[in-house]
C-alpha cells in the first residue's frame, strides 16, 4: 500500500487514493501539504493527509458554495472568502462580473504559494484579478476586526481540527453576522453529515440563534466520501425564497457554464433527507 494515501479523518471509516506521482510534500508552520497525481481525480491536495480538493471534482464544491448564495442574493457586490487558499473559490466568485470586490483571508501563505505552482488550474488566474484582495491572516481574527459590509461571506475552511477549529465557533459566527449587510448571506462548509453530524448540528444551533433563515443545503462530491456534503446557510433576508424563474434569469445573465450548478439543482439542494433534518435544531 506504499503507493496509496489513506485518509484518517474519521475514527472508523477511511478512504484511500492511489498516488501515481508525488509532486509536493512539505510541512509549513501550520500543516503538512501534499500534492499528488491520481488517475481518476488528477492532481489531489491533502492537508495532514486529509483530502482538501482535487483537479477532477473541485468544481462541484466551489460552484455550490459560490453560485448558490450569490445568485440567491441577486445583488452581491462585496464578497468575503475565509480560507480557500487554493484559489478555487475566488475563481468562481470572480466569474460574476457584478461582484466588484472580493476579500480572501487565508491563514497559510504556503497554501497559496504552492497552489499557484502545483494547482494553477484551480485558481485559473483569480490571483491576478484586480478585484481580489488577498489577506494572509487568521480568519477568526480578521472577522473580529473587520468593518464588514459584505453581501456574501463564504467560509471555505478545513475540518474543525487544527487551525480550522476556531472557524466553527459560536463567536466566529457572531462576528461573521456582524460583517454582513442587512440581507447578506453566510455560507459554510459543514462536512459530510452522515459521518460528521455533530459538526452540522453545532453550526445549525448557532445559526438558528443568529439568523431569521437558518438551514443547510447539500451537494455530492466524490472525494468527500460518506454521503453528500452539507453547506450551512444563514441570512436575515429572503434570498432562499427566490423563485426559480428569477434564479434562471440571473444565471443566464452571467454567461457562466458550470459543470454542476443549475438553478434547478440550486433549489433542490435545500430539500433535505430525514437524517439531515434531524440534525437541525
Amino acid at each position: 500500500m506504499s503507493d496509496w494515501i489513506r485518509e484518517s479523518l474519521h475514527p472508523d471509516y477511511a478512504q484511500s487514493l492511489r498516488v501515481d506521482e508525488m509532486l509536493y510534500d512539505s510541512k509549513t508552520d501550520h500543516q503538512r501539504l501534499k500534492v499528488f497525481q491520481n488517475g481518476t481525480f488528477g492532481r489531489v491536495l491533502t492537508l495532514d493527509d486529509v483530502v482538501q480538493t482535487t483537479e477532477g471534482d473541485n468544481f462541484i464544491y466551489h460552484e455550490m458554495l459560490t453560485h448558490v448564495p450569490i445568485l440567491a442574493h441577486g445583488a452581491a457586490k462585496r464578497v468575503l472568502i475565509i480560507g480557500g487558499g487554493d484559489g478555487g473559490m475566488a475563481r468562481e466568485v470572480l466569474r460574476h462580473d457584478t461582484v466588484e470586490h472580493v476579500t480572501m483571508v487565508e491563514i497559510d501563505a504556503g497554501v497559496v504559494d504552492f497552489s499557484k505552482e502545483y494547482l494553477p488550474m484551480l485558481s485559473a488566474g483569480a490571483f491576478d484579478d484586480p478585484r481580489l484582495d488577498l489577506v494572509i491572516a487568521d480568519g477568526a481574527e480578521f472577522i473580529r476586526h473587520t468593518e464588514g459590509g459584505y453581501d456574501v461571506i463564504t467560509v471555505d475552511s478545513t475540518d474543525p481540527i487544527g487551525p480550522g477549529e476556531v472557524l466553527f465557533s459560536d463567536t466566529f459566527y457572531g462576528h461573521a453576522k456582524r460583517a454582513l449587510t442587512e440581507d447578506g448571506v453566510l455560507v459554510t462548509q459543514n462536512g459530510v453529515p452522515f459521518l460528521q453530524g455533530q459538526e452540522l448540528h453545532n453550526t445549525m444551533r448557532a445559526f438558528t440563534a443568529l439568523f431569521v433563515d437558518a438551514t443547510c443545503y447539500l451537494a455530492t462530491i466524490p472525494t468527500y466520501a460518506g454521503g453528500p456534503m452539507a453547506f450551512g446557510w444563514g441570512t436575515d433576508g429572503l434570498a432562499r425564497s427566490t423563485p426559480l424563474e428569477v434564479l434562471q434569469g440571473r444565471f443566464d445573465a452571467t454567461g457562466i457554464t458550470p459543470g454542476y450548478y443549475t438553478p434547478q439543482v440550486h433549489q433542490a439542494a435545500f430539500a433535505l433527507p430525514g437524517y439531515v433534518t434531524k440534525l437541525l435544531p
